[in-house]
């Protein structure tokens, strides 16, 4: 008998709608230059480059203002689900409490970004447990602000983690070497056996992968900023997210998995 899952992932709403939000990254969440944005910025308070038609004025050429930052954000499709559902459409020039708001935000994105994952897992090696979890994260995700801002988020997070976990060994060959949270910044590791490596939360901060075959590597949480993927093979690594590529450096030969979106500055490197 076939695992339950939820709906598939294309009618999830997992990916970045801007043309339905109300630019709630822009205004609700702080960022910082040191971060790789342009300036200083308090959470509640509108980005200097947003229009009054909540669009970006510098969207077209973030990279080259020097806002890297907000290329590399991905919402998951929270802020679509927290304009038109959460708030039924109102606009937060429209809301009292944006610090509510901006809590509401981030929690539908960790929603969303676990959603994701295991909709991966679904894809590749169904899992009752994973499915059931699944419709209760959706469930979750479409209750009031109240009830998101006092739901145990961190036990969801640790239960939806043990779960990508055993998925990961369920798809990984057993032999792989297991390099979890390893520190393997600024390395060359292009003569490394990384082919179904475990990976999870490994510092690959400026690392070299040129033309790696990583397989089935569980990349969950790996840092991959400024790594080098130049002609590595990704197509078939686990819990690959947008925001990882976009803070990596890749070209046309890199390969990537299905569903996720091909940065497009690999295109100008």
């Amino acid at each position: 008998m076939p695992t339950p899952s939820p709906t598939p992932g294309r009618d999830l709403e997992l990916v970045a709608d801007c043309s339905r939000c109300f630019a709630l990254c822009c205004v609700l969440l702080p960022y910082r230059r040191d971060a790789g944005f342009g300036a200083d910025k308090p959470g509640g308070v509108p980005c200097g480059h947003l229009r009054d038609d909540d669009r970006c004025g510098i969207h077209a050429d973030l990279r080259e203002r020097g806002w890297p930052g907000c290329a590399v954000f991905d919402c998951f499709g929270a802020g679509q689900h927290v304009s038109q559902v959460t708030y039924a459409g109102t606009s937060w020039r429209d809301h009292d409490d944006l610090g509510e708001m901006a809590a509401v935000l981030s929690v539908v994105r960790r929603l969303h970004e676990m959603l994701a994952h295991l909709e991966e897992v679904r894809r590749r090696t169904p899992d009752r447990a994973a499915a059931d979890l699944a419709e209760r994260l959706l469930a979750l995700r479409d209750r009031t602000p109240v009830e998101l801002l006092t739901a145990d988020l961190d036990q969801l997070h640790e239960e939806c983690g043990a779960l990508l976990a055993a998925a990961a060994r369920r798809l990984r060959d057993p032999a792989a070497p297991d390099l979890t949270r390893a520190d393997l910044a600024g390395r060359d590791l292009r003569r490394r056996r990384l082919h179904d490596a475990g990976l999870r939360g490994a510092l690959l901060i400026g690392a070299d992968l040129r033309g790696v075959d990583l397989g089935r590597a569980d990349l969950l949480g790996a840092d991959l900023r400024g790594a080098d993927l130049r002609g590595a093979l990704l197509r078939e690594a686990l819990f690959l997210s947008g925001p990882q590529l976009e803070a990596a450096r890749g070209d046309a030969a890199t390969t990537i998995p299905e569903g996720l979106r091909r940065p497009s500055v690999w295109g100008r490197d």
